[in-house]
């Protein structure tokens, strides 16, 4: 017989702790198909996860705010969590904090090669994003027809930008046909002279935003002439579009208020400015009414005649003294005039010249009679040293060299 029995709560809480010491199992990766999934309205999910020869209970709380897809039977997922022992009944089970779809490991992988393929050919490069237009005329929308993304658009754009008109290029967002559909509606758009062009959808899980990932879609927006607001699923959602476009906006109504600015707001601010240019100009105007009644009310203006009658008797002055000095000067050379013609010189004018011909004959004898080359033809000499005539006895001393010039020529000779 054994002397000592153990409990059935002792045994599972030994088994819980032999489990809880395992750190291989505090922190477990599993993966398998889901199977008896309940999610409740406390937001708790609870399900068997299987493989083809075994299965295990798991738990995950709160999953309803944490996941990003509706847990189904059947669908295939990775699970990060821990293993513990469920001690009211004796058996162990999986706590989930993390849970997504198999195969989304490959997915991010394709996402980060794309980025940076892209990234590198440098479809991402500020230098080619395209401005948006800040008062847009015609706005177009590639998205679903029927989705809440375009509802919310048009909502958003005719509160707050009513001038705008609104395109839509109704399109697959999703599922194998949605990146080719996407594509064609953004090169439709091109046709229709549009000013901004929004591409998006409302949020969802990876594979369904997964479109907007694709290459063709990614380089349909960078070759697009329009400039293009990418609004796709939520705030924590990015895909390659967000990238490649010139702006990227959280979500679809977030871009439409990115596309259009508040129209109420940009009215009450033009009547300020209106207002504000009213009073300014009514200010000048006053202030130049003023300046004008001070001008009128001069001398100028009130009695211009005044103003302008000394200056006039002044002209009138010079005038006068204009013209009695004229009348004067023409007076003079008439009198000149008249001595002029009553004189010698217009009566016989041969004796006036001939009376000069005589007094130039009589100055011209007279030259003569100086000529000292006619004292040298009366037998005269003249007496020079170095050039210089000498004129008295007392310029000469004993030895000078002395030259003597006659009429028909010169002696030098020395002073004894």
């Amino acid at each position: 017989m054994v002397d000592e029995y153990i409990t059935v709560s002792k045994v599972t809480d030994y088994i819980g702790e032999l489990i809880g010491s395992d750190s291989n199992l505090k922190h477990i990766f599993i993966k398998g198909e889901l199977s008896n999934v309940k999610l409740y309205r406390s937001g708790h999910l609870y399900f068997t996860l299987k493989d083809e020869e075994s299965q295990i209970r798991g738990v995950m709380f709160g999953a309803r705010y944490k996941l990003k897809f509706k847990p189904k039977d059947g669908m295939k997922v990775l699970i990060e969590g821990k293993i513990e022992v469920y001690k009211n009944y004796g058996t162990y089970q999986l706590y989930v904090s993390e849970i997504s779809k198999d195969g989304i490991g490959d997915l991010h992988r394709k996402f980060e090669e794309l980025k940076e393929k892209l990234n590198k050919e440098g479809l991402f490069d500020e230098s080619h994003k395209k401005k948006i237009p800040n008062f847009p005329k015609r706005i177009g929308v590639v998205t679903a027809a029927n989705g809440a993304a375009i509802r919310d658009i048009i909502t958003t754009i005719k509160r707050r930008w009513p001038l705008c008109e609104v395109l839509l290029f109704p399109s697959l967002v999703q599922g194998d046909k949605a990146a080719e559909n996407i594509v064609y509606q953004i090169k439709r758009s091109e046709k229709f002279n549009l000013d901004t062009l929004i591409v998006g959808r409302g949020g969802g899980s990876i594979e369904d935003l997964w479109s907007f990932n694709e290459e063709i879609v990614a380089r349909a927006i960078y070759d697009c002439n329009t400039p293009v607001i990418s609004a796709v699923g939520h705030e924590i959602d990015f895909t390659i579009s967000d990238f490649v476009a010139d702006l990227r906006a959280a979500t679809p109504t977030a871009a439409a208020e990115i596309a259009v600015p508040p129209y109420e707001e940009i009215k009450n601010g033009i009547n300020q400015l209106s207002l504000r240019a009213n009073l300014a100009i009514n200010k000048t105007l006053d202030e130049n009414k003023s300046k004008l009644d001070n001008i009128v009310s001069k001398q100028l203006f009130t009695a211009p005649c005044e103003l302008y009658a000394p200056k006039e008797m002044m002209l009138d002055n010079v005038v006068r003294r204009l013209q009695h000095s004229s009348e004067s000067l023409i007076m003079r050379n008439k009198n000149k005039l008249d001595l002029l013609k009553n004189s010698n010189v217009l009566k016989n004018p041969e004796n006036i010249i001939k009376n000069q011909k005589e007094n130039y004959l009589l100055q011209l004898s007279k030259l003569e009679i100086l000529n000292p080359l006619n004292t040298l033809k009366r037998g005269y000499t003249l007496a020079k040293i170095e050039g210089k005539v000498v004129s008295s006895a007392k310029q000469l001393k004993s030895g000078d060299d002395l030259e003597v010039e006659f009429e028909d020529g010169n002696v030098n000779t020395k002073v004894i």
